[in-house]
C-alpha cells in the first residue's frame, strides 16, 4: 500500500535541491537545509542554516459523505545566519539572499512540490550518489558488471546540461554495441513514490542502422526491461521510460535506479557504432502534497547573543487531496 510522504520531508527536499545562494565573490553559499530545530554547531561549517517544521495541520471535508478531504498543513521554515568576518560573510546579507531564494523556490514550484528531478549537474567521480559509466560490448551488461568504466570528470560535464555538448562512446569491434549506464540515487522512500520517469537525450549511429534504445534495470527480475527506441541520427532526441506500477522492482534498497543507453545496432568491425549522450535525468513524483505557497514571513533576530543571529521565519501552506474509504 502506498504511503503518504510527510510535507516537511517534501519541502526540505524541495529547498535543498533547488537552493542557489550566490555570495558576493560569485561562489555558491553552502546552505544546510533540514528539519527543525536550529543547531549553532551547524553554522560553524555552513554559511547558513534553514530548518523546516510542522506548525499546524487541518483536515477539511469537501463533501457531505466526508470521503473527499483536503489536508491543509502550515509549515514553519526558519533561516539562520550570523556574521563570519574571517570568511567575509555578512549574516544579515546572507539571511536576505536566502530569504529571496526561498521565495523564488516556493513560488516557482508551488504546483509541483512533490516532483523532484535528478541529473548529473555538479556530479563527478567523487560523487557517491549518481554515477555514469560507459562500455563497448556484444551484450547488454548488467549494472554490476566489471566491464563498465566510469566517466572522467571532464566527460561528466558534457552531460550536466542539455546544451549540445555531448559525451560519446564508440564501439569498434565487430558485433559490439556502444553502451552507457546511469545510476540515480533517489532520496524518497520507495513506498511513497508513485511515478518514475527516466530520460535520455542523444542519438546513435551504426553501419546496420542508426538510432538508440534505452532500458531500465529490474533488480527483481535481474533483467533490463521497458525498452524505448529512437531512430535519431546527428540530431538529439529525448526518449523516456515512464513507470507507475511495481516501482519497488526498479528502485533497490539503496534507492538506486539504473538506466541503460545502447546503439540500436553494433559495429561491423569496419564502421564504428557510436552513442552520443547530451543529457540524462530521472524525475520522481511522490504521493504527498501537490501545492505549496508562502503565506507570510517575518524577521526574528536574536541580538542577545554575540555574534547576532539573523533569523527569518516563513509560514508556508501546503495541501493534498485524499479519498477516505468509508466502511
Amino acid at each position: 500500500m502506498s504511503e503518504i510522504e510527510d510535507p516537511v520531508t517534501t519541502i526540505v527536499r524541495l529547498l535543498q535541491k533547488n537552493m542557489r545562494v550566490v555570495k558576493d565573490d560569485g561562489s555558491l553559499a553552502n546552505i544546510r537545509v533540514g528539519k527543525e530545530w536550529y543547531d549553532h554547531e551547524v553554522l560553524k561549517n555552513y554559511d547558513g542554516h534553514v530548518t523546516v517544521g510542522l506548525q499546524e495541520s487541518r483536515d477539511q471535508i469537501l463533501e457531505i459523505s466526508a470521503k473527499s478531504r483536503r489536508r491543509l498543513s502550515l509549515l514553519r521554515a526558519n533561516i539562520w545566519a550570523t556574521d563570519k568576518p574571517q570568511q567575509a560573510i555578512n549574516g544579515r546579507l546572507m539571511r536576505e539572499k536566502t530569504r529571496n531564494e526561498i521565495n523564488r523556490i516556493i513560488r516557482q514550484n508551488r504546483n509541483k512540490p512533490n516532483v523532484t528531478g535528478y541529473d548529473f549537474h555538479g556530479v563527478g567521480q567523487a560523487s557517491d550518489t549518481h554515477k555514469a559509466h560507459h562500455a563497448s560490448s556484444d551484450t547488454e551488461l548488467v549494472p554490476q558488471d566489471s566491464g563498465w568504466s566510469e566517466l572522467i570528470d571532464e566527460d561528466y560535464t558534457k552531460i550536466w546540461y542539455s546544451d549540445d555538448t555531448r559525451f560519446s562512446e564508440t564501439a569498434s569491434e565487430n558485433g559490439e554495441y556502444a553502451l552507457t549506464l546511469f545510476r540515480f540515487k533517489i532520496e524518497s522512500k520507495v513506498q511513497t513514490v508513485k511515478k518514475i520517469v527516466l530520460a535520455f537525450e542523444g542519438y546513435g549511429t551504426a553501419p546496420a542502422g542508426n538510432g538508440f534504445l534505452i532500458k531500465v534495470w529490474s533488480h527483481e527480475a535481474e533483467a533490463w526491461q521497458n525498452t524505448q527506441t529512437s531512430d535519431a541520427v546527428a540530431e538529439d532526441q529525448t526518449v523516456t521510460i515512464s513507470l507507475t506500477s511495481n516501482l519497488s522492482d526498479y528502485m533497490d534498497d539503496n534507492g538506486f535506479v539504473w538506466l541503460l543507453g545502447r546503439t540500436a545496432n553494433p559495429s561491423n568491425g569496419s564502421v564504428d557504432a557510436v552513442l552520443y549522450c547530451d543529457y540524462a535525468c530521472c524525475t520522481i513524483t511522490v504521493n504527498g502534497i501537490t501545492y505549496c505557497d508562502v503565506v507570510s514571513f517575518r524577521d526574528l533576530d536574536d541580538v542577545r547573543v554575540k555574534p547576532f543571529i539573523f533569523r527569518t521565519e516563513f509560514t508556508i501552506k501546503t495541501w493534498m487531496f485524499e479519498n477516505v474509504e468509508v466502511s
